[in-house]
C-alpha cells in the first residue's frame, strides 16, 4: 500500500480543520457527523478558542492508499511545532483565504516548506464567500513565493478551489457556478494522489526513525512521535538511540501505533512512510533518532525556538486563597510543571527558586493555555506580569522583534500610528481597501505587552491584530508602559450597585454588584496614571424616599469582565494576577502598608 505524507499549513481561521473533517467524513474514514464540527480540534481550548494549538495527524485509506495529513497550529506561538512537523512530510497543502492574502503566518510556514525543498499545493478556501477574489488571491501568493526564495519549480504550484464549510473541492474555478456548486471534497484527494509522489519502499533497511513531537499516556508513560523514514518496527524491538550530540543508548519498544481517523492502533508492524507513535522509551526527546544500526548517523538535528516571555508561577496567598481549589500548594504546582516540560518542548521552568517557578515560553498565548488548563484542574495560582527576555550578543544587549499585522477601518488607523509610533515601531506597508486600513510593522515585543487591551477598546472589539516573532534587534531604549493606573479596593466586603454606579461614569469596572473582594484586589481601571484606594462596599442609606427596589432598579453599564489574556495582557510589575476554578482576579503583590513601605523602598 502506498503511504503519502502531506501536511495543512495556513493562517488561523482560514479553514484548515475544517478541510481535514470533510477530508475524514467524505473518505468514509469516520461517520459523518454535522454537529461535530472541528473534529481534529479535540482539546476543549481549541473549541473555545477556535484555533489550533496542538499538531495532530490522521490517516485516510482512500483506493487502497493511505493519505497521512498533519492539522498544524496557525497561531505564531506554536509555529515550533509546525517546523518540526515539516521533517515528515512530503508537501504541504496551503490553505489561503479566497478573500484574505496570505497573512504572517502564511508567509512563516510557507517559508520553511520552501526551504525544506518541497513542492506546495495551493489551497483557495472560501470560494462560496460573495467577496471572494480568488484570482487576486493567486497573484498574491506567486508574489510571496517568489519573495520567499520559491525555484521555478516550486512557484510552478497545482491549485485546488475549496468550501470546505460546504464539503466541497473543484480543479477549474472556471466552471464554478456559486448557484450550482459542487457536492464533494473527493476531488482534492484525487489531485493529492496524482500530485504527490508515494514515499519509497525501504522497509529492507535498518530502521530509522526521528521523533518530533512528544504525547504523554498515563498508562504507558512518555511517547514519541515521528516517521520511519528506513526500515520497520515492532513491538520489543531492540533499538539505538542517539541525541543531537551524537551521544548513544539502548533501548527497547514496548508498543507501536499507528493512526487511521481519529484512533490510535496498536500495529504489530510498522513499515517505512509510516508515521507512528513509540511507547517503551521513557527519556526520549525532540530530534532524537532511533535506529536499529549501531553505526547509523543521526539524522539532522531539530532545533527547538527559545522562548520570548517569562513570568512568576507563585502559590495563591491572597485572603481568598484555598477556598475553591483542590491542588494549591508548591508541590502541586511543581509537579504539574514538571510534568509539563515533559511533553512541552518550548516551555523553560526554573525550580531552583523555591516556591517560587520562573516559566518562559513562546508568547503570552502559549502561556496562558498552560494557566488555563492548570485552572481547569483545580488549581489556584498567582502569576506576575510577563517579562520579555533580553539576551546578550557580542557584548550587545538584544531584544525580541515581532512582525504585526493589524487591520481596522480607515478612521481610526491614525490613531494606530500615532499609538504605536510611541512604542518604537516600523512601517513596513499600509494599504486601504472597502475602508479597512492594513497596517504591516515592526515592533518590539515589550511594544505589544499593554496594547492588546487598549487595541481592543478602541476598535470596540472589531480591529483585528495578529504578531509573530520575527528576529531579534540591538535594544531600542525605553518605551512608555501601561498609562492609566489602578483603582484599589480599601475595603473587603461586597461590591455594591450603588457605589458601582456612583463611579462606573468615569472609570472602567471590573467586578459586578454582589461579587465578593478584597482589600487591595484592583477592581478598575483608572483613567489617569498613579492608583488610587476606592471603597466599593458602601451601600446608600435606605430612607422612605430612597428605598432598596428603586436601588435595585438602578442602571448600570455593561460589566467588562476580564479573561485570562486580558489580566495578563493589563498588569504591571507590582500586581497578580491570581487564577483559581471560578474566578481570575488582579491584585497588588503587597497587601499590608509595611510591605508596600518595603517594596517602595527598594525600589529607590
Amino acid at each position: 500500500m502506498a503511504i503519502r505524507t502531506i501536511a495543512i499549513i495556513a493562517h488561523v481561521d482560514h479553514g484548515k480543520t475544517t478541510l481535514v473533517d470533510e477530508l475524514l467524513k467524505q473518505s468514509g474514514t469516520i461517520q459523518s457527523n454535522a454537529d461535530t464540527p472541528l473534529i481534529m480540534d479535540n482539546n476543549d481550548q481549541e473549541r473555545e478558542r477556535w484555533i489550533t494549538i496542538y499538531a495532530k495527524n490522521t490517516a485516510i485509506v482512500y483506493k487502497n492508499e493511505t493519505i497521512n495529513i498533519i492539522d498544524t497550529p496557525g497561531h505564531a506561538d506554536f509555529w515550533s511545532e509546525v517546523e518540526r512537523v515539516m521533517r515528515m512530510v512530503d508537501t504541504v497543502l496551503l490553505v489561503v483565504d479566497a478573500y484574505e492574502w496570505p497573512m504572517p503566518q502564511t508567509k512563516f510556514v510557507l517559508k520553511k516548506a520552501i526551504e525544506r525543498g518541497l513542492k506546495p499545493i495551493v489551497v483557495i478556501n472560501k470560494i462560496d464567500k460573495p467577496t471572494a477574489r480568488p484570482d487576486r488571491v493567486i497573484d498574491q501568493i506567486f508574489d510571496l513565493f517568489f519573495q520567499l526564495g520559491a525555484s521555478n519549480e516550486q512557484a510552478d504550484f497545482p491549485i485546488i478551489y475549496t468550501s470546505a464549510k460546504n464539503g466541497y473541492a473543484l480543479t477549474d474555478i472556471d466552471s464554478f457556478d456559486p448557484h450550482n456548486p459542487p457536492s464533494s471534497i473527493i476531488p482534492l484527494l484525487d489531485e493529492i494522489i496524482r500530485i504527490v509522489p508515494p514515499a519509497p519502499n525501504y522497509d529492507d533497511k535498518p530502521t530509522k526513525i526521528q521523533i518530533v513531537n512528544l504525547e504523554y499516556d498515563e498508562y504507558v508513560g512518555r511517547l514519541g512521535i515521528g516517521r520511519i523514514y528506513e526500515g520497520t518496527i515492532s513491538p520489543w524491538q531492540q533499538v539505538w538511540v542517539i541525541n543531537n550530540e551524537g551521544i548513544k543508548r539502548k533501548a527497547k519498544i514496548s508498543k507501536v501505533y499507528t493512526t487511521r481517523g481519529l484512533q490510535r492502533i496498536e500495529t504489530p508492524q510498522a513499515s517505512s512512510g509510516d508515521i507512528v507513535t513509540i511507547a517503551g522509551i521513557n527519556d526520549i526527546f525532540v530530534g532524537e533518532t532511533i535506529t536499529g544500526d549501531e553505526n547509523a548517523e543521526p539524522m539532522p538535528a531539530i532545533t527547538i525556538d527559545e522562548p520570548t516571555l517569562t513570568m512568576e508561577f507563585v502559590v495563591n496567598d491572597s485572603p481568598f486563597a484555598w477556598r475553591v481549589g483542590k491542588k494549591v500548594t508548591s508541590r502541586n504546582i511543581e509537579e504539574r510543571l514538571r510534568k509539563e516540560c515533559e511533553t512541552n518542548v518550548w516551555l523553560r521552568v526554573d525550580f531552583t527558586k523555591g516556591q517560587r517557578y520562573p516559566v518562559s515560553g513562546r508568547g503570552e498565548l502559549h502561556l496562558s493555555v498552560l494557566i488555563e488548563s492548570m485552572r481547569r484542574e483545580g488549581f489556584e495560582l498567582q502569576v506576575s506580569a510577563p517579562q520579555v527576555i533580553i539576551k546578550i550578543e557580542d557584548g550587545r544587549t538584544m531584544e525580541p522583534i515581532e512582525h504585526v499585522v493589524l487591520l481596522v477601518a480607515d478612521e481610526l488607523s491614525g490613531w494606530v500610528i500615532d499609538t504605536l509610533s510611541q512604542r518604537k515601531w516600523l512601517l513596513k506597508t499600509m494599504k486601504s481597501l472597502n475602508g479597512i486600513t492594513t497596517i504591516e510593522m515592526d515592533v518590539p515585543t515589550r511594544g505589544l505587552l499593554w496594547f492588546r487591551g487598549i487595541f481592543i477598546l478602541m476598535t470596540k472589539g472589531e480591529g483585528i491584530m495578529y504578531s509573530s516573532f520575527s528576529h531579534f534587534e540591538p535594544h531600542k531604549g525605553e518605551i512608555p508602559a501601561r498609562q492609566n493606573g489602578s483603582l484599589i479596593s480599601m475595603e473587603t466586603g461586597t461590591a455594591m450597585r450603588y457605589s458601582i454606579r456612583k463611579l462606573q461614569e468615569r472609570w472602567t469596572i471590573f467586578v459586578e454588584p454582589g461579587e465578593e473582594i478584597y482589600e487591595w484586589q484592583i477592581v478598575w481601571e483608572s483613567s489617569k496614571p498613579g492608583d488610587m484606594t476606592i471603597n466599593l462596599t458602601k451601600n446608600k442609606q435606605l430612607t422612605n424616599i430612597r428605598t432598596q427596589g428603586h436601588d435595585e432598579a438602578m442602571r448600570l453599564e455593561p460589566i467588562r469582565k476580564l479573561t485570562l489574556e486580558d489580566a495578563l495582557g493589563y498588569i504591571w510589575s507590582d500586581e497578580y494576577v491570581e487564577i483559581t476554578p471560578v474566578a481570575i482576579r488582579i491584585r497588588k503583590i503587597h497587601l499590608t502598608e509595611s510591605d508596600r513601605a518595603k517594596f517602595k523602598k527598594w525600589l529607590t
